[in-house]
């Protein structure tokens, strides 16, 4: 394998990104539009860029994922993509009938400066968008920051188009969902019901990228924010905001437009970010934690505590996204072992300072890094320097697995090559539990595998 040839040596880079750790912002818009109940995402650029969003989404989640494009030719290339987007509002109403069309832009409708504003107002004149139907838009142009960044802009973009104030506030805490799987947020929904907490989850792909086959095609499946829900969120208390770059700038926008406080926390991956989520929601939902969900924390600690033998001091390298790495890292820390070289291509300052915060005590010779030069080849140069004992993320990271043979545990976006990771949650107690398992298992079946005939033991 090509990887056999990567250099221990780091030479610095200024303009050239090696396997990126990361993917573009459409991505991220298309995934939240999904996450609201019956909403077409629309890819304003060429037929190619639409295609290569939905496969990258449809290969994760295995299951087909519906979106609609300008389909831009070489004439909308050079005199704009009005025409082909005001013709495609019309087309898509017509023939496949969602109540919203979430249109966002793309490289090549960003680079030739298309009004968005202007395209859709015109529709509207026009009689193009029909009466209760509803276009919305977001610019999530591929050149600047990442899938996160498409998330969090089209996050934004439902505040802006639909969250209304009125002069009563409701009993209600919304729960603003960072990039999860379908299951987390399943998740999300189970903790917050056996709480008994009127909560708002928005976007919410359950029921839509893990919807039963019953044999008959749905174009807009019975999951997803409703439409009335999500124009409830001006009206409720207080919003939580699950994970820093994903989801708080949507919070400040809607505490601006419709007053509604707001506390940004960790993405409830493991038990100090869970533990934190569970005091959070029973404050602002004025909730005493029922003794289910306490019990619940417990059976986590006590397969910790009868495991700990096996993680504490192995090294771990992982890379994805950093509101999954942040409380992930913090997780790692709980179980005694030590995160040493974590890499994530969004960039920002709260990564790096989360990082610092909470490594520079327990784990001083980690190495860290965020951006564009953040990717997997700077990872496996790392990894090269002094080897680790397990490696998560998602399946780009299966060929240094290969290569360094080390256990690998996949988790984050994209997972293409093994089923199933969109139904068993890694968020809460239990998402905790399945997370320890899987590490468990993976250090031990590496153990299994690669140790001396004699040292093959029957009980572990």
């Amino acid at each position: 394998m090509l990887l056999r040839h990567t250099s221990d040596k780091e030479i610095e880079r200024k303009a050239l990104t090696i396997n990126p750790a990361k993917t573009c912002q459409p991505i991220g818009a298309m995934y939240a539009a999904l996450g609201i109940h019956g909403c077409l995402p629309h890819s304003h650029g060429s037929q190619g860029c639409c295609s290569y969003h939905r496969s990258a989404l449809t290969r994760h989640f295995k299951e087909p994922v519906m979106a609609s494009t300008s389909s831009f030719s070489e004439g909308s290339s050079v005199f704009g993509g009005s025409a082909n987007l005001t013709a495609a509002i019309e087309t898509i109403f017509s023939v496949y009938s969602p109540d919203i069309v979430a249109v966002h832009t793309t490289c090549l409708s960003e680079t030739i400066g298309d009004d968005l504003t202007q395209i859709v107002s015109k529709a509207k004149e026009e009689g193009k968008i029909p009466d209760g139907k509803t276009v919305i838009f977001c610019n999530t142009p591929s050149y600047v920051g990442t899938h996160i960044t498409g998330y969090s802009n089209q996050l934004s973009a439902f505040i802006k188009f639909f969250s209304t104030a009125t002069p009563k506030k409701k009993n209600v805490v919304n729960l603003a969902a960072g990039w999860m799987e379908p299951s987390d947020m399943r998740e999300i929904k189970r903790l917050a019901a056996t709480m008994e907490a009127r909560t708002i989850l928005f976007p919410d792909m359950s029921d839509v990228l893990d919807c039963p086959l019953t044999g008959k095609f749905v174009m807009y499946p019975p999951g997803g924010t409703s439409l009335a829900d999500m124009t409830a969120t001006g009206d409720s208390k207080f919003t939580i905001g699950l994970g820093a770059y994903a989801t708080e700038d949507a919070c400040v926008k809607l505490e601006n437009k419709c007053k509604v406080r707001f506390e940004v926390i960790e993405i409830p991956i493991g038990l100090k970010a869970t533990d934190r989520f569970i005091v959070a929601l029973s404050r602002h939902a004025n909730l005493p934690i029922p003794d289910d969900i306490t019990e619940e924390r417990g059976r986590l600690v006590d397969l910790i505590a009868d495991n700990s033998k096996y993680f504490y001091g192995k090294r771990v390298a992982l890379f994805g996204d950093p509101d999954t790495l942040i409380p992930l890292t913090e997780f790692l820390l709980t179980l005694d072992m030590k995160p040493v070289y974590i890499v994530t291509g969004t960039p920002g300052k709260h990564f790096d300072e989360s990082m610092k915060d909470l490594l520079n005590e327990k784990v001083p010779e980690a190495k860290f890094m965020s951006g564009e030069r953040a990717d997997m080849f700077r990872m496996h140069q790392w990894i090269k320097q002094e080897p680790v004992d397990l490696l998560i993320g998602n399946t780009y990271g299966k060929y240094i697995a290969r290569d360094e043979n080390i256990p690998f545990v996949r988790l984050g976006f994209p997972i293409t090559d093994r089923p199933g990771h969109n139904f068993f949650p890694n968020v809460g107690y239990t998402g905790a539990t399945n997370l320890t398992l899987k590490i468990l298992h993976g250090l031990l079946e590496h153990k299994d595998r690669t140790c001396p005939e004699e040292k093959v033991e029957f009980q572990m």
